[in-house]
């Protein structure tokens, strides 16, 4: 009886590993896809992170460049609406929406099983004309304004409940420490109109109409930590944000920009990544949302000249890497969205950076005829090499609902 037992357990093991055999081989000769060939979305799956991109609509929708709709849909498995959910073309005419054009990315998304981030609630800028003229006109006042707001947030919100799932509600609403003054402070056209008392009533607003969708808080120039002096741009919004917390605004993350330049010294993956640990200590997701790495166009460079050109392009590769890797070695970095991914179509050069218009450029994964750049490479190395320990699956983050103040 036992030795019969052993013997049939014998015959199943050996008929097992001529089966495992059998797969191993098959496997063995199924050719394995080149990293090079592997897509960002597909790459960045293996640790649970959405890659995304800011998406022009305009391109989207062009029958004639349908190399950019491709890409789009197989590179990302997330999209950001680049204008088209901003106030002033939501609302161009007081009371009457035109959800038309962020509809039709909702639905190209939805199509393509990607995740979207919604851009953007409050911002002082792209506002549509009619609030902006009533205001300094005086026939819109300070109480009629916050309802104004308010509305804005819950309507935008309520109509694409369920299908987002990040909104930036707050966009750019701290200074810079070259502005004057220059400590760091709460600035633009809202704060001006409301107080910095917006920000957590936007948040408030903004959960109210959608309870399942993280609500982010979205700026530039908050990569790395200074010296935590007044000056300090990111050690103010650690400050505000704990603050936000501490008195139960539902704020689920930060949002980090990611606009960099290769003329400036930047950051290495190490201090990113003690910067969004200081972040999600609070409790928080992070997200890189707006990641672009720009140069100066030099007439050496706008003729191609390979000894100006490469070193920009190594540069560009390093500073996209160095935010990525920061954002692997965290869990709680859900998204590493790029502001658009070809130079056919950066907002760069139509950007007048202080040395005029077409003066910077050079700033995304691919060049104006799709040509991948060392940067994209680079990025894809980072995304298929990396792995535990240091390297884990992302966490996923619930939504702040009820809560307390402390």
């Amino acid at each position: 009886m036992t030795l019969r037992w052993f013997t049939l357990v014998g015959a199943v093991a050996a008929a097992a590993v001529g089966v495992l055999g059998v797969v191993s081989t098959t496997a063995a000769d199924r050719p394995t896809p080149k990293p090079s060939e592997q897509s960002l979305r597909a790459l960045g799956a293996r640790h649970g992170l959405s890659v995304g991109t800011a998406v022009d609509m305009q391109a989207l929708d062009d029958a004639a460049d349908p190399r950019y709709s491709s890409l789009v849909a197989s590179q990302f498995s997330t999209v950001t609406a680049e204008n088209v959910m901003k106030w002033a073309l939501l609302e161009p005419t007081r009371g009457t929406y035109d959800w038309t054009a962020a509809d039709k990315l909702i639905d190209f998304a939805r199509k393509n099983n990607q995740r979207v981030r919604g851009h953007v609630l409050v911002w002082q800028n792209q506002l549509p004309k009619w609030l902006t003229d009533g205001v300094a006109g005086g026939t819109i006042g300070k109480d009629e304004l916050r309802g104004l707001l308010q509305k804005h947030v819950t309507d935008v919100v309520t109509h694409f409940k369920g299908k987002i799932w990040q909104w930036d509600v707050v966009n750019e609403g701290l200074s810079d420490p070259w502005d004057t003054p220059n400590e760091i402070h709460y600035k633009g056209f809202w704060n001006e109109q409301l107080g910095p008392g917006h920000v957590a009533d936007a948040f408030r607003w903004a959960r109210a109409a959608d309870r399942d969708v993280l609500l982010f808080y979205n700026d530039y120039n908050i990569e790395a930590f200074g010296d935590g002096g007044p000056k300090d741009k990111v050690q103010f919004l650690y400050n505000e944000v704990n603050k936000l917390i501490s008195q139960g605004v539902p704020i689920d993350g930060i949002g980090s920009q990611g606009h960099l330049g290769t003329q400036y010294g930047n950051y290495d993956a190490l201090q990113v990544a003690d910067t969004i640990q200081r972040f999600t200590d609070l409790g928080l997701a992070y997200a890189f949302t707006e990641v672009d790495v720009r140069s100066q166009m030099t007439p050496a460079v706008k003729s191609g000249n390979s000894a100006e050109m490469n070193p920009r392009l190594q540069a560009s590769a390093a500073n996209f890497s160095a935010l990525l890797q920061g954002c692997l070695a965290s869990r709680h970095c859900l998204s590493f969205t790029f502001w658009g991914f070809t130079d056919k179509h950066s907002w760069i050069p139509t950007w007048d950076f202080g040395t005029g218009k077409g003066a910077e450029g050079m700033a995304t994964l691919y060049d104006e005829s799709y040509q991948p750049k060392r940067a994209l490479n680079t990025l894809k190395a980072d995304l298929l090499y990396a792995g535990p320990p240091n390297v884990q699956p992302r966490i996923a983050h619930k939504p702040r609902r009820d809560l307390p103040a402390r």
